[in-house]
Formats: C-alpha cells, sequence, structure tokens
C-alpha cells in the first residue's frame, strides 16, 4: 500500500523558478500546520516539528541556498501546491544531477517538507559530513 507521503513524492510537483518566487513561496508555509521536516540520508522523523523549528528551517534553508546556488535562477525548489502547499522538494545546490526527472535515476532531494508523516527514502550514495553538521546544528539553535 502506498502512503500518502510516496504519492505526493512520485506525484506532479511545481518548480519555484525564480529567487523571487522562492521568497513568495515561503509566507505561504504555515509553520503551525505540522510539518516534518526531513534531511535525506538521515532518519525519517517520526513526529513533525515545532513551528518555530519550521520557522528556523525555512530561514535557514533559504540562506543556504541562496549562498549556494550560483544561478540568477532558482529553479530547485519544487511543491505539490505553490499556492497552498503540502509537500516541498528542495534540491541540494552541490549535489544536483538531473533534478528535473530527466534522468533514469534523478537524484533525490536535500530535503523534504511534508505535512503528511515521512517514509525514509535510503539514499544509495554518500551524504557530505558538511551537510550532516549544518541539519544537526539547525535545530540545535532553532531557540535562539
Amino acid at each position: 500500500m502506498t502512503s500518502e507521503f510516496e504519492r505526493l513524492y512520485a506525484g506532479r510537483l511545481w518548480g519555484i523558478m525564480s529567487w523571487q518566487q522562492l521568497s513568495e513561496f515561503w509566507q505561504r508555509i504555515d509553520a503551525d500546520a505540522g510539518w516534518y521536516l526531513y534531511a535525506v540520508g538521515e532518519p525519517a522523523p517520526t513526529t513533525p516539528s515545532a513551528p518555530e523549528e519550521t520557522r528556523q528551517f525555512v530561514h535557514r534553508i533559504d540562506e543556504l541556498l541562496r549562498k549556494e546556488h550560483h544561478e540568477d535562477y532558482c529553479g530547485i525548489v519544487y511543491a505539490d501546491d505553490v499556492q497552498a502547499p503540502r509537500f516541498v522538494k528542495i534540491y541540494d545546490p552541490n549535489h544536483l544531477g538531473s533534478s528535473c526527472g530527466s534522468s533514469k535515476h534523478p537524484p533525490l532531494p536535500g530535503w523534504i517538507m511534508s505535512l503528511a508523516p515521512t517514509v525514509d527514502l535510503k539514499p544509495s550514495g554518500h551524504i557530505p559530513a558538511a551537510r550532516r553538521r549544518w541539519w544537526q546544528s539547525l535545530f540545535s539553535s532553532a531557540g535562539e
């Protein structure tokens, strides 16, 4: 049986193409909605994040994407609905491959935000230590 998370993961997603669209998109994320924040390669979360953790994640991931994606467009954030998102895939700017899905084996996203409970995606590749440290530091500073 396919879970809601798996249906959303494999379903049609809409790309956030410009940095301005990304700024507007983040404003539509309801931090109080009960988001599961999943760093692919880490254990899948079993409980939703607290609202402050979600706000901190959105702020920090936005900073990371703008700093490390050296393009004048975004194009690495995808959502099931850009007006009322329930599922968001965020690709790591340093591990893109072909995120558009035209490859036989597109890369896994770096991070997923989901209102549905997550499923462990079990990446086959190595997750860089710097990304693991970034993720671990994210919630240690969420209340600061």
